[in-house]
C-alpha cells in the first residue's frame, strides 16, 4: 500500500556524504588513484576564505563524497577533529519539497541546527537545505532540494566533468547501498529513525563470536537493527555491543576509537563484484581477510539457505575473499575494506571503512556475512593489540 505523501518525509535518496580529514592529499590519492572516483567540484576561493576549510567533492555515478580539511581552528572541520578522528560529519539526502520535509520533521520533533538555507544561481536555479541533529554524536543529517541548480552546493565550483554529471567509475561504483552506524546503545538511535524520520524495521540480528576467543564461554557480540524508508529504499543499519564481554566488542572499540557514536561504514553498490574487487586489489586497495573455514563451509551453508543459483565460482570467491549470503535462490556478494586507521597505520585516520556489495536478488544483510565481518574486525584488532604489546 502506498504511503500518503503527508505521512512521508519526502526523502528521494542519498545525496552525498561529508567526510572530515587531517590529510586531504592522502584522501585525494585514495579516491582518485585507488577507488577510481573523479573530482567533480571544489570549494571556491571565497568559500575557503569564509569557512576556513578546504573541500573537494569526488564523484562516481550518483555517489558524491565531499572531503574537507581545516585551514584554521575556527572551522567546522577543525571543531569536528578536536572531538573525533577523521570521519563522517554529515549525511545529505535529496528531497522533492523542502517545505514539506521541514513540516514533517517539525511535527515529529526534529531538532533543527539552523534556519533553512536558500540560494539562487545566476541561471535562476535554486538550492535549499536544512540540517538536523541526530543521535549519532556530531553527525548531522542535511536535506537538500535542488531546482535546476548545477553546482554541488552554494560556494562550490565545478572541476573535471562537473557535479551535474554522472562520472562513470572504472570499478562500477554508482550508488550508495546502505549506511551503518555504531553506538553503545542503539534504542535511542532506532527510536529516532522511527519517530523523527518515519522509518520502519527491515532486519535485525544478534550473536556472539566463538572462534575469536575460544578460552571464553562466549566471544564478544553485537546486536544490529536495520531501519529503512520503503519509499526511497534508504537503509540504515545500527550496531550495539552485546553482553557478556560488552567492552570487548569491536562495536565498543569503534565508539572508543571514534570518541563517540558515528558512521562505521558506507556500502557502495556494483554490478560485477568479482571484476571490481580484482581491479581494486590491483590498485592496492586493502580488504578485510576472511578465514578459510568460511569458504570450506560455504557449499553446505548455501544448500541449507536454499541457494542453488550462485553464478560465481566458489574458488574465485575464496581467492578474492568475497562473502556470499541470502536465501531461496536470492543472494548477495560483499566485501569490506580495512578501516582507515589500519590502512594508514595511524589512529587519527579513524575507524571508518567502506563496503562493496553486489545484490543478486537479495536485499537483506546476511547473517553469515555479518558474523564473518564482525570476526574479521576482531581478529585485526587483536593482531594490532599484540603488535602494540610487542613493540
Amino acid at each position: 500500500m502506498a504511503t500518503p505523501q503527508s505521512e512521508h518525509s519526502g526523502i528521494l535518496g542519498y545525496d552525498s556524504m561529508h567526510f572530515v580529514v587531517e590529510n586531504l592529499d592522502r584522501s585525494r590519492a585514495f579516491y582518485t588513484d585507488k577507488f577510481g572516483f573523479q573530482p567533480v567540484a571544489r570549494a571556491s576561493d571565497d568559500l575557503v576564505a569564509r569557512s576556513g576549510q578546504q573541500s573537494v567533492v569526488f564523484g562516481a555515478g550518483d555517489v558524491r563524497v565531499c572531503v574537507s580539511t581545516p585551514l584554521n581552528q575556527s572551522s567546522k572541520a577543525a571543531r569536528y577533529l578536536r572531538r573525533h578522528p577523521a570521519g563522517v560529519m554529515s549525511l545529505s539526502f535529496a528531497v522533492k519539497d523542502l517545505d514539506h520535509t521541514i513540516a514533517y520533521l517539525e511535527r515529529r520533533g526534529g531538532t533543527f541546527l539552523a534556519d533553512p538555507l536558500e540560494v539562487k544561481d545566476e541561471r535562476g536555479g535554486r538550492y535549499r537545505s536544512v540540517e538536523i541533529a541526530t543521535p549519532l554524536g556530531d553527525v548531522a543529517f542535511r536535506f537538500v532540494e535542488r531546482t535546476a541548480f548545477g553546482a554541488f552546493a552554494p560556494g562550490f565550483v565545478d572541476v573535471g566533468p562537473g557535479h551535474a554529471s554522472k562520472p562513470a567509475n572504472v570499478f562500477g561504483i554508482d550508488r550508495i547501498d546502505h549506511v551503518t552506524s555504531n553506538g553503545l546503545t542503539m534504542q535511542p538511535i532506532i527510536a529516532w529513525y522511527r519517530d523523527v524520520l518515519g522509518m520502519v524495521p527491515f532486519w535485525d540480528i544478534s550473536f556472539h563470536t566463538q572462534d575469536v576467543a575460544k578460552e571464553r564461554a562466549a566471544g564478544s557480540g553485537l546486536r544490529s537493527i536495520v531501519m529503512w524508508d520503503p519509499v526511497s529504499h534508504v537503509k540504515f543499519a545500527t550496531n550495539e555491543p552485546l553482553r557478556p564481554h560488552f567492552r570487548d566488542s569491536q562495536i565498543a572499540k569503534f565508539v572508543e576509537d571514534n570518541q563517540g557514536n558515528g558512521v562505521q561504514h558506507v556500502a557502495f553498490a556494483v554490478s560485477d563484484i568479482l571484476w571490481s574487487v580484482e581491479e581494486l586489489k590491483r590498485r592496492g586497495v586493502d580488504f578485510m581477510p576472511t578465514p578459510k573455514a568460511y569458504f570450506d563451509a560455504l557449499p553446505e551453508r548455501l544448500a541449507k539457505l536454499g541457494i542453488t543459483n550462485v553464478k560465481q565460482e566458489i574458488a574465485e570467491l575464496e581467492r578474492l575473499q568475497i562473502l556470499v549470503d541470502g536465501a531461496e535462490d536470492k543472494y548477495m556478494l560483499q566485501i569490506f575494506l580495512r578501516e582507515a586507521a589500519a590502512m594508514y597505520d595511524e589512529q587519527r585516520a579513524g575507524p571508518f571503512f567502506y563496503e562493496v556489495i553486489q545484490r543478486c536478488g537479495d536485499e537483506g544483510f546476511g547473517y553469515g556475512n555479518f558474523r564473518a565481518l564482525f570476526e574479521s574486525i576482531e581478529r585485526a584488532q587483536k593482531a594490532a593489540q599484540r603488535g602494540a604489546s610487542a613493540s
